[in-house]
């Protein structure tokens, strides 16, 4: 779960640095090294991309020596006694990890991931000092609008797989050739096979100025932002940003909460007595966020050196650490599996691990921590047009009587009836569905 700073004065807590610098030829640092190669045909839009554009082309090929070494590791795991409750309150499950865990040590295929990742047009570019990978996949129709797409943690690319096809092919997915959209999926700095930090200040107003930067090396003067997480706070400061051709952004994560809501709920006061019922359910959630489930980013918040051991040394460690929050932001009662297969949040968790990235990923959140603030915090956005989809087990269900506060120019507010925080992993369809509505009048 990401937070971020409001670049027109109110803060917000998580979205700082991160990022890290990746040379030559794509070489990450140990375990894991991924390889460029050729991609058939460019992806671009028009003939070529912009002059200089500096884009090469990259695919992944995890050494087998790293998998058996993932294997190994997992076998030498020196396991914690079984939790004292009978409930998910003092976090993973021994008897939820054991299995998930077998099944990565042996069953489990890197590979197919591998192969499904190198399947999508993938590029290496470097903006700014800094190495960021994406994938960019054009529509076959005529007309599509391009969009920017953006994961959060503890994601990656792997989690708007799903949603790729319903919005870049529409027709095939019960919509409209004119609803078609072009993607590019850039990946995080810090995270996946983009660069790794060597210092701070790959802030969330830095990487939207490169992935704005990137939009127009592709060849994309006018475009729309969406994501949610830590793609949701990018898509916000770059509406604040208001860069020549950002048509407008959609987010599955929004900042709404005004100030005088998030003292109380920081300092874990009961509800004010004047809240509607959709404001009251809204500050129930993110009073049990802030009481019950701040201690993951409150560690990354204050000491993300000292959890980067954990991450990096231990993959049971940070699966464990990933799968807390799956169970916890998954609209699935606790039980993630029930949404999401054990190949599918292994694909997940692998990303971190073979990139290592445990590290360089956490710090993006003490970064953020500097500027103080919260993750929720209202971003005021006057004129640019903003889409919202809030899905109900998000972790806190924002209602549009907040948004309407903070958000000028609102083209699309709907609270849909399935789904949680990772919108595009667990209801793809349902999110494609709701992008092509929220742009609609954009085009």
């Amino acid at each position: 779960m990401a937070a971020h700073e409001n670049t027109t004065g109110r803060r917000r807590f998580l979205g700082l640095a991160a990022a890290g610098v990746v040379a030559g030829q794509v070489a990450l640092s140990a375990p894991a090294q991924a390889i460029t190669g050729r991609v058939a045909g460019w992806t671009g839009a028009g003939e070529a991309p912009r002059p200089g554009a500096g884009i090469r082309p990259f695919r992944i090929k995890v050494p087998q020596a790293e998998l058996n070494e993932l294997r190994r590791r997992i076998r030498a795991t020196r396991w914690p006694d079984r939790e004292t409750v009978g409930n998910r309150t003092q976090g993973a499950q021994l008897a939820k990890m054991r299995p998930l865990m077998e099944y990565w040590g042996s069953g489990y295929d890197w590979r197919t991931l591998e192969r499904r990742l190198n399947d999508l047009p993938q590029y290496i570019v470097e903006i700014d000092g800094l190495d960021i990978q994406f994938a960019h996949i054009r529509s076959p129709h005529a007309g599509a609008m391009p969009m920017l797409m953006t994961h959060g943690w503890p994601g990656s690319i792997v989690e708007l797989l799903k949603v790729i096809d319903p919005l870049v092919n529409p027709t095939a997915h019960g919509g409209r050739a004119e609803d078609a959209f072009h993607l590019v999926l850039p990946t995080l700095p810090g995270y996946g096979f983009s660069g790794k930090p060597t210092g701070p200040g790959w802030n969330f107003t830095r990487i939207a100025h490169a992935f704005h930067e990137l939009m127009l090396r592709l060849g994309y003067p006018e475009y729309v932002s969406q994501g949610g997480d830590h793609g949701a706070i990018l898509s916000e400061v770059l509406a604040v940003q208001q860069p020549k051709g950002l048509l407008g952004i959609h987010v599955n994560m929004p900042g709404t909460v005004p100030d005088d809501i998030l003292r109380r709920v920081r300092n874990f006061d009961p509800a004010p007595t004047n809240l509607s019922a959709e404001e009251k359910r809204a500050y129930d959630r993110l009073l049990h966020f802030y009481r019950d489930g701040f201690g993951y980013a409150a560690m990354m918040n204050q000491t993300p050196q000292t959890i980067a051991y954990s991450l990096t040394d231990s993959p049971v460690g940070m699966a464990s650490y990933y799968y807390d929050k799956f169970a916890e932001w998954t609209d699935s009662g606790g039980q993630p599996e029930k949404v999401l297969t054990y190949d599918e949040m292994l694909d997940a968790i692998s990303m971190y691990w073979l990139t290592g990235t445990g590290a360089s990923s956490s710090r993006l959140y003490w970064e953020g921590a500097q500027a103080g603030g919260g993750p929720f915090n209202a971003v005021s956005i006057p004129k640019l047009p903003v889409a919202v989809t809030v899905f109900p087990s998000e972790i806190y269900p924002a209602p549009r009587s907040w948004g309407e506060r903070t958000f000028g120019n609102i083209i699309h507010w709907n609270e849909v009836d399935r789904g949680g925080h990772f919108a595009a992993w667990e209801q793809p369809q349902l999110l494609a569905e709701e992008l092509r509505t929220a742009f609609r009048s954009l085009r």
